[in-house]
């Protein structure tokens, strides 16, 4: 897997997302993508209990822990490499969560619009 280049949204080195837990498609704490991040997990966002609940009824639960995969699930304030698309239909559902946009990819802006990214930046 050839990794794309580790470019943030506003055009500077990508910084890291989350080391715990550790995210990220490579699992480096950094939304590095590839070709084969079918998912493009690339938007750096801070967990919060609205935009958790809304995943888990729309099918993709990150609260559970699953021991298996070595996921201890996630709470409140942890920061994920979230899949652009998921964001972008929260951001549409009107329960986005915070952006960390030094640590959000370049690649996260051919799904969501930079402009959507800013207006939930961490301040």
């Amino acid at each position: 897997m050839k990794q794309d280049a580790s470019v943030n949204v506003l055009g500077q080195k990508l910084a890291s997302c989350s080391l715990d837990p550790v995210t990220g498609f490579f699992r480096d704490g950094h939304c590095n993508t590839c070709a084969e991040d079918q998912g493009s997990h690339t938007v750096c966002a801070v967990m919060t209990a609205e935009f958790l609940a809304f995943s888990k009824y729309v099918g993709n639960d990150l609260s559970t822990p699953r021991p298996e995969f070595n996921f201890a699930g996630l709470k409140p304030g942890d920061q994920w490499c979230l899949c652009a698309a998921r964001f972008l239909q929260a951001h549409d559902e009107g329960c986005a969560p915070k952006a960390n946009l030094e640590a959000t990819h370049q690649r996260a802006l051919d799904i969501v619009p930079l402009h959507v990214l800013k207006a939930h930046a961490l301040s």
